[in-house]
């Protein structure tokens, strides 16, 4: 089942970093601005936005395994629709659907692979359900660079059409069949909920995303969608505590200490990958002069790292619980950052390739320890809520940092144009940075100490009291 899910959420984790390197190259192919052409990027991730919340209740209408069949599908339409568009407005269209394919494809990947472990060996379980997100900083940016270079950007897309296939093939062939029987009356969608929630957290990443264009976050084009998604979001946890049950998104699932603890964590550990995998590209492209492959190339330190981290974290995890890992972790993400604080012109790349490897460990068990201990605890029906809870914070998170990194780099660089005057505004931002990330470590308290005992292999065979006297016996 990992092998299955992991096969075909690769071109969901590689879309999202492979594009990255081609904003440039599509700006002069369809002769549009850059500010045009970045929607490409900001309205699939505006789309994810607009389906997360709605993964929970599509499974539990049609089934896991329908329901990735299904996703997997739209995200081969949008791939291929993708690769043959004619203009910029085209793709951007086209991009509107591989996004929401993608919002529903990554919770739900969480949601099998925890529903099928039924709470044993959660750590192993994170282990395996991040190797997307860990081959993806690793190989995205890297495969993007030669595909431009070998060919055009419309190959871009095509490479997303062999995972989609196998999966779905993958898929038909190892998922469970789980469709809810005939004689089960289907959940209700909560239309209220939907109108509240989709597009207030649309509304709330969009703003987030202006401060690029924007000097600061008061201005209008930031504070409208900013103040109107989160009175959305509000709107939204009113009305669903006000249901009994029913509602789009289970916000009481807060009231598990694992869940709120976890739900913060990411989103603070979202600040810190999404934040710095916007900084770190744009050092080395700037003030050293890499081109985007030659940054992509210098990256892959920290995703082998993040790499490395799986079996480590998930090991660890199991073993003294998630806690004391995220503690570490965190601890460790918040000093390896702090090389990149120093960073002048004429640092050495080996220097930072040998931190980034450092802190591509610390980071990756810093997500997967609180990823994993949200589940903690939770029944079967609990974990689809828990996985769109903790993958919208984290998602929030990383479109927060970016925000704030973005404004501090823009003020601290002003008009300065010598690799030494950039290398002081990135010494800045990196600073923040780290203090958001050691923000973080004393909420690590609040997660589970150590790992809950292992579920039965089987949830409704009977446990066998052990006899008090031989005859009994």
């Amino acid at each position: 089942m990992a092998i299955t899910l992991i096969v075909g959420a690769l071109g969901v984790v590689f879309d999202t970093t492979i594009i990255s390197v081609a904003l440039n190259g599509l700006a002069k192919d369809f002769d549009a601005p850059l500010s045009t052409i970045q929607w490409v990027s900001t309205v699939y991730l505006l789309a994810v936005f607009i389906t997360i919340p709605l993964a929970g209740w599509a499974q539990s209408r049609i089934g896991g395994r329908r329901l990735w069949i299904v996703a997997l599908g739209g995200f081969l339409v949008g791939s291929l629709l993708s690769a043959l568009a004619w203009s910029a407005a085209s793709l951007i269209v086209f991009r509107l659907v591989q996004g929401l394919a993608g919002g529903i494809m990554m919770p739900l990947m969480y949601t099998l692979l925890m529903q099928a472990a039924k709470g044993r060996n959660i750590g192993k379980v994170m282990a395996i359900i991040t190797v997307p997100t860990a081959l993806g900083p690793i190989l995205g940016p890297v495969l993007g660079g030669l595909i431009l270079h070998l060919a055009n950007w419309r190959w871009l897309f095509f490479i997303n059409i062999p995972f989609c296939l196998v999966g779905m093939w993958l898929a038909r062939r190892n998922l469970p069949d789980d469709r809810p029987a005939p004689d089960r009356p289907g959940a209700r969608l909560d239309i209220v909920g939907l109108l509240l929630l989709c597009p207030g957290s649309a509304a709330l990443v969009y703003g987030l995303s202006q401060v690029g264009d924007s000097t600061a976050f008061v201005s209008a084009q930031v504070l409208i969608p900013l103040l109107a998604g989160l009175a959305l979001i509000g709107g939204f946890i009113a009305w669903a505590l006000l249901r009994d049950t029913g509602s789009l998104v289970d916000v009481r699932m807060f009231r598990h200490r694992s869940v709120a603890s976890s739900s913060t964590l990411l989103f603070l550990g979202g600040i810190s990958l999404f934040g710095s995998m916007m900084l770190l590209p744009l050092y080395f492209q700037q003030v050293h002069g890499a081109s985007p492959l030659g940054a992509g190339l210098l990256l892959i330190p920290q995703g082998v790292g993040a790499l490395v981290a799986r079996g480590l974290a998930g090991k660890y995890m199991d073993r003294v619980g998630p806690r004391t890992v995220a503690l570490v972790a965190f601890g460790f993400v918040a000093a390896s950052t702090v090389p990149f604080a120093f960073v002048t012109a004429d640092t050495s790349e080996i220097l930072l390739m040998a931190a980034l490897f450092i802190r591509g460990i610390a980071l990756g068990a810093a997500m997967i320890a609180p990823m994993g201990a949200a589940f903690v605890g939770l029944k079967h029906e609990e974990i689809p809520d828990a996985s769109i809870i903790t993958r919208v914070a984290q998602q929030i998170g990383g479109a927060v940092g970016v925000a704030i990194l973005i404004v501090v780099l823009q003020q601290n660089i002003g008009d300065a144009h010598t690799p030494s005057a950039l290398a002081n505004g990135f010494d800045h931002a990196f600073w923040w940075c780290v203090a958001l990330t050691a923000a973080a470590v004393p909420l690590c308290l609040r997660l589970p100490s150590l790992p809950e005992p292992a579920a039965s292999a089987d949830s409704n065979t009977k446990k066998i009291d052990k006899p008090t006297d031989f005859t009994a016996a």
